[in-house]
């Protein structure tokens, strides 16, 4: 836990600004319904951070002023960050090797994007991140969190089982005091993978602890521990 020096409303993060299509992409994802999911994943993260105040949190999945006040009214600090929106509207191609596939820049992307000056974390709301990031990004974002979470923080994740289906648009995470989490669709950035239980499992190798929570709409949720 984190004392009370910080303040209960500090937001560690920077709110992304964007100018000209870039801005007005991401302000119409953040419009529109909401449609409620129940979540277990979410509903068993909640009783960790309603009692334990202070905790250092990144939320993933962009700015939503509904995450930052919930998380803050519990007495957490939060660090905002939008991992798909920056991998697609920003150019990190760099060349292309011999089978014509595109060279990014991980270590540019990274430092954008999770470039954290030394604060360590203890929880970090993936939500269905991973499914949605070019290949080369994934791993890498997977080892800087390792490397940024303190022993015993946790990752909240949501992976599809399928790639294809209306469930796979992207969308935008809001938390609730219940425990259920909101769904809006958000930019079209297309899935590029559905993970199976042995990918996931692979990808957090390092980690300590792997609890998954199954679904009936084509998500699987998982909570990994440092």
């Amino acid at each position: 836990m984190r004392n009370g020096s910080e303040g209960k409303f500090r937001v560690l993060g920077r709110f992304l600004e964007r100018k000209g299509e870039s801005n007005q992409s991401r302000e119409q994802g953040r419009s529109g319904p909401r449609f409620p999911r129940h979540s277990s994943g979410w509903s068993a993260l909640r009783k960790r951070m309603q009692s334990e105040p202070g905790l250092r949190v990144i939320d993933a999945g962009g700015t939503s002023p509904t995450n930052i006040n919930y998380l803050a009214s519990l007495g957490h600090s939060i660090f905002m960050a939008d991992l798909v929106g920056d991998a697609y509207e920003s150019d990190w191609k760099t060349g292309v090797d011999d089978e014509d596939k595109p060279i990014l820049n991980v270590e540019g992307y990274l430092e954008q994007t999770l470039n954290f000056s030394g604060r360590t974390f203890d929880i970090v709301l993936l939500w269905a991140t991973l499914d949605y990031l070019p290949e080369p990004f994934v791993a890498a974002v997977v080892d800087r969190l390792f490397e940024s979470m303190n022993p015993g923080g946790q990752v909240l994740a949501f992976f599809h089982t399928k790639a294809q289906g209306e469930q796979t648009a992207f969308c935008r995470f809001h938390l609730t005091e219940g425990d259920d989490v909101q769904l809006q669709v958000a930019n079209p950035h297309p899935i590029q993978r559905a993970f199976s239980n042995r990918n996931i499992e692979n990808l957090f190798g390092k980690w300590s602890g792997f609890r998954q929570f199954l679904a009936k709409d084509g998500v699987s949720e998982v909570i990994i521990t440092r």
